[in-house]
């Protein structure tokens, strides 16, 4: 079966809201949990994980990443179910995914000032490890083929494509060629591929998601064809993210490396972005009621602390259990929700909520509550919420 097959037959009618829980109480142990807390179903990552390597046709065409979870229990399911390599964005996730076993790291960020030293560092202290970066400027190039010399390491490297998401990367074209060709000459580097991150691709319609997808793709492995042709090696681009991943699955290329990441947790916002995507959210916020400052107001422990305010107010959370929760006013430890279903609450009252945005979320806990079996199971820790770890 092909990978876009696997999209198709993974995608159904079934509304992906009606499989999330909603009724905490149901879970065994969940009384002893403090809130606010952020709970992973064991079953809906694991089944996330599976949907993830059958929409990519097999565990071999993943770098999945890393940034969303940060944690080095998901890492060890990834590893086990076969996706061996990784991407990440900071050291302390590289570090993490070294530590866990990963042997092909790719820290998708260019290392500048301290962290040049910081990415050598890793390459000493993992030398089993295949060390990658990404590169836009010949600059940071040449300051990280040095460091790599004086260390006798090589780093490999991946000139970031600019599909006009315009954060990071080079246009398509020229200035990435000649940044790849200058990557080849320098000792301490090794010119890898090329990364090819399309953020901006958030089409409603599947059909036209992949119409842009396969216009930027074709763009990149252009380029890459050319370069080959010159003679430079091109083994790689690693392309898209979790919205555009089925799209950039169906292409077969193979230099083409996935890289979604919201998927083994998922989250509110792209369940509304993109439902077409099959996978549900895993990970789960909970929270308890704690006053009710008005009529049909309801306020709960989950303020910014808890879950990211980056999202618009009004739109960081969602609550199965409440469908027409409107939120009102979200402070630092406080968040105030209108509802109709006011009156059936009490104090102390367990809730769960949906974040928008989970990546940011996870990055503001310690820990994640592991729900297995309809029981709290155990705890893993968010290993590199941190910036730094050890390097």
């Amino acid at each position: 079966m092909s990978a876009a097959s696997a999209a198709a037959n993974l995608s159904s009618s079934v509304d992906p809201w009606s499989r999330v829980p909603s009724d905490p109480r149901a879970w065994r142990g969940i009384d002893q949990v403090p809130s606010p807390a952020l709970l992973v179903v064991s079953e809906l990552l694991d089944e996330n994980i599976a949907k993830m390597i059958a929409i990519a046709g097999g565990p071999n065409r993943l770098r999945p990443h890393c940034k969303t979870h940060k944690c080095a229990a998901v890492i060890a399911r990834e590893l086990s179910a076969g996706i061996d390599k990784h991407k990440c964005a900071t050291i302390a996730e590289a570090e993490m995914l070294a530590a866990a076993g990963v042997r092909d790291v790719f820290l998708a960020y260019p290392p500048v000032g301290p962290n040049i030293a910081r990415t050598i560092r890793l390459a000493e202290v993992f030398p089993e490890t295949t060390w990658r970066v990404s590169a836009d400027h010949p600059q940071p190039l040449e300051e990280l083929a040095a460091a790599a010399r004086a260390a006798g390491r090589t780093i490999g490297v991946l000139v970031d494509l600019d599909p006009g998401m315009h954060r990071t990367g080079l246009p398509i074209g020229e200035r990435a060629a000649e940044l790849y060709r200058r990557c080849a000459t320098l000792d301490g580097v090794r010119a890898d591929g090329f990364q090819l991150y399309d953020g901006h691709h958030r089409q409603l319609d599947p059909s036209e998601r992949m119409g842009a997808v396969r216009q930027v793709w074709d763009q990149a492995a252009s380029l890459a064809d050319r370069l080959t042709a010159e003679g430079y090696d091109v083994p790689r681009i690693v392309a898209g993210g979790t919205g555009s991943f089925p799209c950039f699955a169906a292409i077969d290329d193979k230099r083409l490396e996935l890289s979604p990441g919201t998927v083994v947790f998922h989250d509110a916002g792209y369940l509304s972005a993109f439902p077409d995507l099959p996978f549900v959210p895993a990970a789960l916020l909970l929270t308890r009621v704690i006053s009710f400052p008005g009529e049909h107001r309801v306020t709960t422990d989950l303020g910014h602390k808890g879950v990211a305010a980056d999202p618009a107010a009004g739109k960081r959370v969602r609550f199965p259990a409440i469908p027409d929760a409107r939120e009102v006013m979200h402070s630092e430890e406080h968040l105030v929700i209108e509802t109709s279903l006011a009156e059936t609450l009490r104090p102390g009252d367990p809730l769960l909520a949906v974040p928008t945005h989970i990546c940011p979320t996870t990055a503001l806990h310690q820990e994640v509550i592991v729900i297995r079996d309809g029981a709290v199971a155990e705890r893993w820790p968010i290993d590199c919420r941190a910036r730094r770890l050890t390097i």
